[in-house]
């Protein structure tokens, strides 16, 4: 079978690697790749979300099965494109994307079914979500929309809460993403990522993994779309999972089917464990990243044929197997990121890296220029490497993070080392 995997990031990357593991498939495509994909599979100058070449593509390749990596042309419909045209793409369709794609139809859908979540407010009048912040201590500003893990302000004053409404509604930062806020109540708590697979009706829960959202260490600075992620995450205790699946990802589904737009693909919940219990802070529609690196160097199991269920609905026949080992992801970013960054800088080491054993350099925004290979992106790698346990992979993705550098390079200290 030849496959099709759509997007250019370090969870595309993985995707590919983890996919050239299954015994079925014949070739890969990445469309549009980077340096990293170009090493496993053969790259399509597409961009994600040009969906009518994309599928054209995927037409004329005979493409057996499409996965979408990144949110966006999944909001846009191209599931519902692929299917249209009888083609067989693992995701979710444009209506059940809008877990992701609009943050209020998520809230909204959680009030009405009861799904554990922070108290909410939605604006679209920026006056007026002032004059609801300035009624609270602290709030969570959210642009509404897609805005590429950067649209979430955590506001401990009034003036940042201003200050963040202005830039979503006013200044249109992330453009119609802020033709809408969200206002949210502040939750207390430690942050987990909890992905399942979801055929419409059965989910498949992947084992926990937990991100670092913040630029620098110590959970300080900027949100960015991740600085780095570790699996297993002993904060999600048994009990914790068990509470989760039943008060919060089955509901979820079930939710879905009853709106008529049944989910189909990843569902990826970030979590907050409250003294109150587990809470959504948001859905996602796909594969979380960083998260997917280490999940992905973990997963035992053949990943095509679970793609595959989740399209056909028989999920309830498979499982998944998990190595025993912990595995670690440090993502190395440009200089500026997660502002205006700087890209074409020359990267070097990355043959030393990935000659480590048990570790794996996911590419996410670079490029080849010639034999060398440039920066292209605010996040550049995730370097991930796998241990006997967690200090052990934190030691070993450090390793081979230490061989690899290029101007400007900048990366977290402390990644995995907040598990209690």
């Amino acid at each position: 079978m030849r496959v099709l995997v759509i997007g250019g990031g370090g969870r595309e990357h993985a995707l590919v690697w983890k996919i050239r593991q299954s015994p079925g498939v014949e070739k890969i495509y990445c469309a549009p790749g980077n340096a990293g994909t170009a090493e496993l599979a053969e790259n399509a100058d597409i961009p994600a979300d040009d969906i009518e070449t994309l599928a054209q593509f995927a037409r004329e390749r005979n493409i057996g099965l499409t996965v979408v990596g990144p949110e966006q042309p999944l909001v846009l419909g191209i599931v519902d494109r692929f299917r249209a045209l009888g083609l067989r793409i693992f995701g979710p369709t444009a209506d059940a994307a809008r877990l992701e794609g609009s943050k209020a139809f998520s809230k909204e859908l959680m009030k009405k079914y009861g799904i554990p979540t922070a108290d909410f407010q939605v604006f679209d009048d920026p006056a007026e979500a002032k004059k609801y912040a300035r009624a609270r201590k602290r709030i969570i500003v959210k642009a509404d929309g897609l805005a590429a893990g950067k649209g979430v302000f955590l506001c401990k004053d009034l003036a940042q809460a201003e200050e963040a409404i202005d830039r979503i509604m006013t200044q249109k930062a992330f453009g119609a993403a802020g033709d809408k806020v969200v206002l949210e109540e502040f939750l207390e708590g430690r942050e987990i990522s909890l992905l399942a697979f979801v055929d419409g009706k059965t989910i498949l829960p992947l084992e926990a993994a937990q991100d670092h959202k913040t630029v620098y260490d110590g959970d300080r600075g900027p949100n960015t779309g991740g600085m780095g992620a570790y699996s297993p995450a002993p904060l999600l205790t048994p009990g914790l999972l068990d509470r989760a699946m039943c008060e919060i990802m089955h509901p979820a589904v079930e939710a879905m089917a009853a709106e008529n737009c049944p989910y189909q693909g990843i569902l990826y919940a970030g979590l907050m464990l409250t003294r109150e219990g587990p809470k959504v802070l948001e859905f996602n529609a796909r594969f979380g990243d960083p998260e997917t690196q280490p999940l992905l160097m973990r997963m035992e199991s053949d990943i095509v044929p679970l793609m595959e269920a989740c399209i056909d609905g028989s999920l309830n026949k498979h499982k998944l197997e998990w190595s025993g080992q912990s595995a670690v992801c440090v993502v190395m970013t440009a200089e500026g990121y997660p502002g205006n960054f700087v890209k074409g800088r020359a990267i070097k080491g990355l043959a030393a890296a990935a000659q480590l054993p048990g570790s794996a350099v996911f590419h996410a925004g670079t490029r080849l220029d010639g034999g060398n290979v440039l920066t292209h992106g605010g996040r550049v790698l995730g370097v991930t490497a796998l241990g006997k346990d967690l200090p052990t992979a934190i030691g070993n993705a450090y390793s081979a993070v230490a061989k690899i550098s290029w101007d400007g390079v900048h990366y977290r200290k402390d990644i995995g080392q907040r598990p209690a």
